[in-house]
């Protein structure tokens, strides 16, 4: 085959097969290309991450999710008007994509994504620190959860810092997601 035949087949032929090795094709420049590439860039083993839980979502408004938030914070002497001036102050959702920034030091009010005791990297925000040590706490979530590694995060274990979202975006990931934990969940009971 001449280039220009292979060409044609990438770019213009309609049949199936040219269609499944566009989605090779794309998820390959994707997964081995871009996203290695942006991970450099941004100084981060993950530099896009799907959200997958409703932690961090405010369901309505900042002055709302205040009313039923704002004690916790304000035990930890942190203000409503701090609050607002923290990165993704109105939180965000379950679908959305989260680009992260790999970051040396990391400050109460970041949104950090975190390895903890889920097979899953979590992301919330931090709420206290203490020298090197820090402490998260997912925005709709009562507390700080132990059972998720929350209260004692080491630097090392902090992945990257949220550094802007594009909604909805990540849907694909947590369908994905689901489906094969599904799957997973009925082979083994």
């Amino acid at each position: 085959m001449t280039w220009k035949k292979i060409w044609y087949f990438i770019w213009k032929d309609d049949s199936f097969l040219s269609w499944i090795v566009n989605v090779v094709l794309a998820f390959i420049i994707v997964k081995f290309l871009l996203f290695p590439g942006l991970g450099f860039v941004l100084g981060t083993s993950h530099p896009v991450v799907a959200v997958v839980s409703e932690s961090m979502n405010h369901q309505g408004s900042f002055d709302n999710w205040w009313e039923r938030q704002g004690k916790w914070y304000i035990n930890k002497e942190i203000t409503k008007e701090e609050f607002r001036t923290w990165p993704m102050k109105n939180g965000f959702s379950k679908g959305d994509i989260i680009f992260l920034k790999g970051k040396e030091s990391f400050e109460v009010g970041d949104i950090v994504v975190f390895t903890g005791n889920s097979d899953n990297p979590i992301i919330h925000r931090i709420v206290a620190r203490n020298g090197d040590i820090y402490q998260t706490k997912g925005d709709a979530n009562s507390d700080s959860s132990e059972s998720l590694g929350e209260t004692n995060i080491s630097k090392e274990r902090i992945i990257g810092k949220a550094l802007f979202r594009v909604p909805y975006l990540g849907w694909i990931k947590v369908w994905a997601s689901e489906i094969v934990e599904g799957v997973k969940n009925a082979v083994l009971s």
